[in-house]
């Protein structure tokens, strides 16, 4: 055996040395926890929402389909003619047209006053319980107006009144999903930290149970006064309750002075937000989404045409950025929403499906693929079949392993097919 220069107490004290680094890195990114993540999330105004709309989603978005003379039609005319897509967008709309529904007392509701305010959340929360029972939305929850001062004891008096009231009917669902809107400081998150903690405290329930997603939708948030970035900071600062960030596009765009007619999920300012974002939630587990479109289609059927055109672009554009959520805001959008999305997916999935078949089972390939790349293949299959646009059948025959392996090469925990050297 060769000699060795580092001894056994020279490699304890680098250990000793490295300790708050390790606990850092374990603490502030622990990676994905293996949460499913919604492809989009549907907001409308909370006193539009029954235990229904999920269905009349789907029903519209497929009329809407069907008055353009079908799913392979509204396909072809996006650019898209893979014949598989057709039927297995048509399931996702019959079966699960809405992944992630947020019932929005913010832009989209208003100010009606707070005796309109506090009755309508109270509909809310007997609409979202019945919706919860009946299985129709796995994510579902509320956006409340945010912390500025204006605001701030509207929108907290609306999270207190939905928490504590679906609290009062039963456990809180699985999907909760709060959306605390136009973050501008660290200060805030934190603040909304106390609060969660303090509704927890006061209901009985869990340490960190209830958790929120923010809303990127002021540049004081991307670049603060002191030349930093506060986005990374915050969610260091959200005692890990922070589960998601969200950059709003028009609010982001207007605090800019970008003008209406050029405001886009595509602008270089919407990019620059965006890339910060992502640099911020790299490794900590918390999730990326873009935002919406506005171009709506509805109308004519060359406007209805280069809407669905222009939507489907943009989110393969984002999915492609590797930002795999973003928001719809009209039922006729969820047609692009999974068209696009699936075909993303499909268009991928046989490349992906061959080099994690070759990884897996060491097969010599022309490609040489580490853990690390393993891992986005995995991690962008399992992706796909989440969704709905790949089938297990197709990932046992393409790529010869279980979904539950793809599952667990992609969350890096260990798996008996898993090449002995990279266990």
């Amino acid at each position: 055996m060769p000699s060795r220069s580092l001894t056994d107490a020279a490699l304890a004290a680098i250990d000793n040395r490295l300790a708050e680094t390790d606990q850092l890195l374990a603490r502030a990114y622990p990676g994905d926890d293996g949460r499913r993540q919604p492809v989009h999330t549907v907001y409308l105004p909370a006193d539009r929402f029954t235990p229904d709309t999920t269905q009349e989603w789907g029903e519209r978005a497929l009329a809407a389909a069907d008055a353009a003379g079908g799913l392979d039609v509204v396909a072809r005319t996006v650019g898209l003619d893979d014949p598989s897509l057709p039927d297995l967008v048509r399931r996702k709309l019959t079966d699960e047209p809405i992944e992630d529904l947020r019932l929005d007392f913010e832009d989209g509701y208003g100010d009606r006053g707070d005796d309109a305010e506090d009755a309508d959340v109270a509909t809310a929360v007997d609409a979202v319980a019945k919706a919860v029972a009946g299985g129709t939305a796995p994510f579902i929850g509320i956006r409340f107006k945010c912390l500025e001062a204006a605001t701030r004891t509207r929108g907290l008096r609306t999270y207190d009144l939905f928490v504590s009231g679906l609290a009062a009917v039963g456990p809180l669902p699985d999907g909760l999903t709060i959306t605390l809107p136009k973050v501008t400081t660290v200060g805030q998150v934190a603040a909304m930290v106390e609060v969660a903690r303090g509704v927890e405290s006061a209901l009985g329930l869990p340490e960190r149970q209830l958790t929120f997603e923010v809303q990127v939708e002021t540049p004081q948030v991307i670049l603060g006064a002191g030349g930093t970035a506060p986005v990374a900071a915050l969610l260091h600062a959200g005692d890990r309750r922070v589960t998601s960030l969200h950059y709003g596009t028009y609010d982001y765009s207007a605090s800019l002075g970008i003008a209406a007619q050029y405001q886009s999920m595509e602008h270089p300012a919407a990019d620059h937000a965006k890339n910060v974002m992502q640099l911020a939630v790299a490794g900590t587990g918390v999730h990326l989404s873009d935002g919406s479109t506005n171009i709506l289609p509805i109308g004519e059927p060359d406007h209805v045409a280069d809407a669905w055109r222009l939507h489907a672009r943009l989110v393969r554009r984002h999915l492609e950025r590797g930002i795999y959520q973003g928001w719809d805001l009209h039922p006729a959008q969820l047609v692009t929403r999974f068209l696009a999305t699936y075909a993303f997916y499909r268009d991928g999935f046989p490349a992906a499906a061959t080099r994690l078949r070759n990884y897996v089972h060491r097969i010599d390939s022309a490609i040489l693929d580490e853990p690390a790349t393993a891992r986005a293949l995995a991690s962008f299959i399992h992706r796909g079949v989440t969704c709905g646009a790949v089938t297990p059948a197709e990932v046992a025959s393409a790529a010869e392993v279980t979904v539950e392996t793809v599952r667990d090469l992609a969350l890096n925990r260990p798996t008996t097919t898993q090449p002995e050297e990279n266990r």
